[in-house]
């Protein structure tokens, strides 16, 4: 009984670091699975997000605006990633660890404004400085609940990316990642569209990072160290969860989104169970790794061999 108490107990922050970690997977679906590029850039562009947000809140800017500023800095990201890829000739992964590299530093410096050096962390109050979203609030009934926002957030998200990709960049965008050399005869700018990609998928992590950053009360330049993994283990769980019932683009995102819950629903669980939380990471691999080959073993052992047709007679 103590195991189910405390497991219930966990499970509004479970579900709200699920949403805001399924905005930061929409995101690497954005590259990992419409443009077809392994963008690593995300494991800083997230920090990145965070470090703006707290910092413009702790200097008295509204919490929107905040928000607003860390996507425009997660596109900025994107951006040097995608001229890094599409005018310098360098490989998509490279790219996004050079940038992702490069974020370090700047992370430090943003955290570390106006003291004349780098700082790894800024904690933010919710009971001095004005927050959109805050776990203090999680297990509480009211619009404070910081799950009421957060669920907001992913269905607006959610809405607008289905608009954009109906759109012509949109399908631009999705027939680049589909088919660059067919993309390129019917005369789109298929680097445009790679660096546009790139540009709209980190500034949705930043958003997720700022979202983070304020429910937890911190930003931390090693705050996204490892995101592309916990991303990637939500589109995987998504769609092997979800993939047969839901084939609407839209559905397809949402489908992330819920990935991403079951992923941090599974990590309550596990954890309730005794897990040393050093475990964490290797925990994280064990169940990416699992979803994964789960698609290749149900093609390889559990389906039906296909007949071959008989030729047919002269």
């Amino acid at each position: 009984m103590d195991f189910l108490s405390a497991l219930l107990k966990s499970m509004p922050g479970a579900a709200a670091q699920g949403f805001i970690w399924g905005l930061m997977a929409i995101g690497v679906y954005i590259t990992y699975r419409i443009l077809d590029v392994a963008d690593l850039t995300v494991d800083g562009s997230m920090a990145t997000g965070g470090a703006v947000c707290v910092m413009l809140i702790r200097g008295g800017v509204n919490p929107w605006l905040a928000l607003l500023c860390a996507f425009l800095a997660g596109m900025a990201a994107g951006c040097v990633t995608g001229l890094f890829h599409t005018a310098c000739g360098i490989p998509a992964i490279l790219a996004g660890i050079l940038t992702q590299l490069a974020l370090y530093s700047v992370n430090l410096r943003i955290l570390g404004w106006g003291t004349g050096g780098g700082k790894a962390n800024q904690a933010l109050n919710v009971q001095n400085y004005d927050i959109l979203v805050s776990s203090r609030y999680v297990r509480e009934v009211g619009l404070q609940n910081p799950l009421v926002l957060l669920a907001v957030f992913t269905a607006a998200g959610i809405g607008l990316l289905y608009w954009f990709f109906g759109t012509e960049r949109g399908c631009a965008l999705r027939a680049t990642g589909s088919n660059p050399n067919m993309a390129r005869a019917q005369g789109i700018d298929t680097d445009s569209c790679k660096v546009l990609g790139l540009m709209l998928s980190n500034g949705i992590v930043a958003l997720s990072g700022a979202l983070l950053a304020q429910y937890n009360g911190t930003a931390d330049v090693s705050s996204g160290r490892g995101a592309i993994v916990i991303g990637l283990a939500a589109v995987i769980i998504g769609e092997v969860v979800l993939g047969k019932v839901f084939r609407n683009f839209a559905l397809k995102l949402t489908a992330v989104s819920v990935g991403a819950i079951i992923y941090y629903i599974v990590i309550q669980v596990v954890l309730r169970l005794g897990l040393n939380t050093d475990d964490l990471k290797l925990l994280t691999a064990l169940v990416v790794a699992v979803f994964l080959a789960v698609p290749y073993w149900k093609g390889k052992y559990f389906s039906k061999p296909v007949r071959k047709e008989a030729a047919d007679h002269a």
